[in-house]
């Protein structure tokens, strides 16, 4: 049986960013000009990505983070807000809004650039889950334990409050550039039920590359129900006794950036309609493909409606096909 029933609204933790995108670079030539076909500026992090996919998808959202008191994070707050979300738990940095330079290659493959600015001060404490904050929500999410230095050292603190308030919560991994994976992840995953993780993430977490051996040994690390992402393979989720594998969509890559964090949205906001891990599983996979077609996190976010219609335009790939 699936941890997570139905989701009433969603708090949506984690970085928030500002981001300057650029396609296609193959190779970085120091001393060189290298001329580019895209350049983008765009909202990025990867708890304000996941925020604004949940609101285009409907599904009431309250973004939890920091900007700073600049021109960038006003308009970050402008597009989250102007999209539905609830801006009003983002504090205000004295330093700068963290700013991301996203680098793609024609594979859909990126390199991030990051001056971390007001992520350094998100999360300086364990978050306060108060009657006013959990109002018309029943589940926290969490986008990314590792690219927030505060938030590492008291994950666990923060994920045993929320479930003390009675939210459901989910992590979304990330990616441990300094290679502190499951000293940083293990803490929490007693008070996740639902753990969103990449293969390659998945890998370095567990040194397996086998979905079932990487479930077995995240389970035995604490993990509840596991949602594996697997790219181009669609997802494979572990829900109680039930193995479900979801099918992908076939899709023309442009870039990958923000993939993971629309496949949550579209999970969560299934869960938020009543439909179950299966169907929560096919509109993650929908709207973490569109989230490749374009450029940039969120510019491809669409509403319930656009997704469901795009799904029944769309021939779903089968495994071995």
């Amino acid at each position: 049986m699936a941890a997570i029933g139905r989701v009433a609204g969603v708090l949506s933790a984690g970085n928030i960013s500002h981001d300057i995108l650029l396609r296609a670079v193959e190779e970085f030539r120091w001393g060189t000009s290298t001329w580019v076909e895209e350049m983008v500026e765009d909202m990025g992090g990867n708890g304000s990505n996941t925020a604004f996919a949940l609101a285009k998808l409907g599904v009431p959202v309250k973004v939890m983070g920091m900007v700073g008191r600049d021109e960038r994070g006003e308009r970050l707050l402008e597009k989250l807000s102007g999209a539905g979300a609830d801006t009003a738990w983002v504090g205000r940095s004295e330093g700068p809004t963290t700013t991301t330079v996203c680098v793609a290659n024609r594979a859909g493959d990126r390199l991030f650039l990051q001056r971390p600015g007001s992520s350094l001060e998100a999360f300086a404490e364990p978050a306060d889950f108060t009657p006013a904050l959990c109002a018309g929500a029943s589940h926290y999410h969490q986008a990314n334990l590792y690219s927030l230095a505060n938030l590492r050292k008291h994950s666990a603190e923060t994920m045993r409050r929320a479930r003390a308030a009675g939210l459901t919560v989910s992590v979304d991994t990330g990616w441990a550039a300094d290679g502190q994976w499951m000293e940083v992840l293990a803490p929490a995953l007693p008070n996740t039920d639902l753990l969103f993780v990449n293969e390659d993430e998945a890998r370095m977490l567990t040194g397996h590359s086998e979905p079932d051996a990487i479930a077995r040994a995240l389970r035995g690390a604490g993990a509840t129900d596991i949602a594996l992402k697997l790219g181009a393979r669609g997802c494979i989720l572990y829900a109680g006794s039930e193995r479900i594998e979801c099918a992908p969509f076939a899709v023309d890559v442009v870039d990958t950036t923000g993939a993971g964090d629309n496949f949550a949205a579209g999970f969560l906001a299934a869960l938020h309609r009543g439909f179950g891990y299966a169907e929560a599983g096919r509109m993650a996979n929908a709207t973490g493909a569109l989230s490749v077609t374009i450029l940039g996190a969120g510019r491809a976010a669409r509403s319930w409606d656009a997704v469901r219609e795009w799904i029944a335009t769309r021939s779903v790939d089968l495994p071995g096909r």
